[in-house]
């Protein structure tokens, strides 16, 4: 049996992009495949039309990112 998620956690891309400071949730799919560290998505479904990410992994990422560009 897999992990459960609490559907209240799943972002979608534009939610991401949103919580980024992206102006286009396109730029989500820019970030997958320029950051190896990038969280990859719980769901992947339809050849990536369908695509929801853990709010604690974008939240995560970001704060490293951010702790990152201050060093």
């Amino acid at each position: 049996m897999g992990t459960k998620i609490d559907t209240d956690d799943l972002l979608s891309a534009a939610e991401v992009a949103s919580l980024l400071g992206l102006a286009q949730q396109n730029s989500v799919t820019t970030y997958l495949h320029r950051y190896s560290s990038f969280p990859r998505p719980v769901v992947d479904k339809s050849s990536g039309h369908i695509r929801l990410w853990r709010r604690q992994d974008i939240e995560s990422w970001n704060w490293s990112r951010e702790k990152g560009r201050r060093s």
